[in-house]
């Protein structure tokens, strides 16, 4: 495959030039590189709940609106977002045939983050910013770059797999040591009540499953069971029975479409009862039953399996 470079033409032309060749079909396609991921969407899509892990999205052509509480978030090819912690929230999609949405998307590694967030303190090269769990940034030359590169090696496997998980890993640098980098940060440090939250979050993920209690929840990040309240409000705009139930839904969603299950076992899957309960919860939070929300989900986007197939990110469309 014939790379792309910035010298041929503007560099959000060849970014956009590279994903139409990596990614000929419409929905989600995984890469050589795991937690790496391109997404194409050839027309419009109307507000929907999404749930976003733990990324960094790149737009190069095309634009989302994501809302979440009372704030809304912009982002095209001149932005890209970052997600600090887990969060469901709703997000509409612009794109035509003739322009799509294209987009890369890395789940963040937070090891990783956190071995370069360690080297950059003792440099003292961690910008300072308030924690936050959302923010959109305008796409900076040096980290537009690194994603031109990144999708330049996407294109022929092996180069993926030697070249890849260095520029990957310049790509996390880049962000850390940004305006965005302060929310990174305050997830990884759990002193902070920003952090302890984002603990919590990982913790219902892991567990969503399982029997998750408010006050267990609240005792594990250290606080009292109104603080905590009050606090994993601030950073999810929700409150934690509202996100455990949101967190479960998306994933028996998720099941439905990438594994075929039916409204019953994606409703053992996740942890309910009651079939009756999962049923009408769902309609409510997808506006569908489950059967029908699973068919326009198949037909809204080509979902294609992650590598590996654990469908880590069918709802997560960028």
């Amino acid at each position: 495959m014939p790379k792309a470079t910035p010298a041929a033409f503007p560099r959000q032309q060849a970014m956009a030039a590279l994903i139409t060749r990596l990614a000929p079909e419409e929905g989600f396609t995984p890469t050589a590189l795991d937690g790496v991921r391109l997404t194409r969407v050839n027309s419009s899509l109307t507000r929907m709940p999404v749930l976003y892990e733990p990324s960094i999205c790149i737009v190069c052509q095309g634009r989302k609106r994501g809302y979440l509480g009372d704030e809304t978030y912009v982002y095209d090819a001149q932005q890209f977002l970052v997600l600090s912690v887990p969060l469901p929230f709703e997000v509409e999609t612009e794109a035509t045939p003739d322009k799509p949405f294209l987009g890369i998307a890395i789940r963040i590694d937070l090891a990783v983050a956190a071995e370069l967030l360690l080297a950059l303190d003792e440099s003292g090269g961690v910008a300072e910013a308030s924690p936050r769990g959302i923010c959109a940034t305008p796409l900076g030359e040096e980290l537009g770059d690194a994603t031109l590169r990144l999708l330049n090696v996407l294109g022929a496997p092996m180069e993926a797999r030697l070249l890849g998980p260095a520029i990957v890993r310049e790509i996390y640098f880049r962000v850390l040591t940004g305006e965005q980098g302060g929310a990174i940060r305050a997830a990884l440090t759990h002193q902070s009540q920003f952090g302890k939250i984002a603990k919590a979050l990982r913790r219902i993920h892991a567990d969503y499953d399982g029997d998750l209690d408010v006050g267990r929840l609240a005792q594990e990040a250290g606080m009292s069971v109104p603080a905590f309240h009050v606090h994993f409000k601030s950073v999810t705009q929700t409150s934690p029975i509202q996100y455990v139930k949101a967190t479960r839904l998306h994933k028996a969603r998720l099941l439905m479409v990438q594994e075929s299950l039916n409204a019953a076992q994606a409703c053992t899957r996740v942890g309910y009862e009651s079939a009756s309960q999962f049923s009408r919860e769902f309609k409510r939070f997808f506006g569908r039953t489950p059967q029908e929300e699973a068919a326009f989900m198949r037909g809204a986007l080509a979902v294609a399996p992650t590598a590996g197939g654990d469908g880590r990110y069918v709802t997560a469309a960028q």
